[in-house]
């Protein structure tokens, strides 16, 4: 089974991480990783909201794009 760069998995974890951060880690079986990423997405998603006094959450964005790319390279250790 393919768990590298590229593999289906990888391309369905990044989908999931892109629109709540840590859900594709959470679909990889990283649970840890799954919630730092969710609460940084929270924690970057309210500073941000609070100092622009914007309804877009850029923050949240922001984190949900790296969470994203973390998902896309993972590299199960054999």
């Amino acid at each position: 089974m393919s768990t590298g760069q590229g593999s289906t998995g990888n391309v369905i974890a990044a989908i999931c991480s892109l629109i709540v951060p840590g859900l594709g880690q959470l679909v990889q079986g990283r649970v840890l990783s799954a919630i730092l990423w969710f609460v940084a997405g929270c924690i970057a998603g309210a500073l941000t909201w609070v100092l622009t006094l914007s309804l877009f959450p850029f923050g949240w964005f922001l984190v949900s794009l790296f969470s994203c790319i973390d998902a896309a390279l993972y590299r199960r250790r054999a």
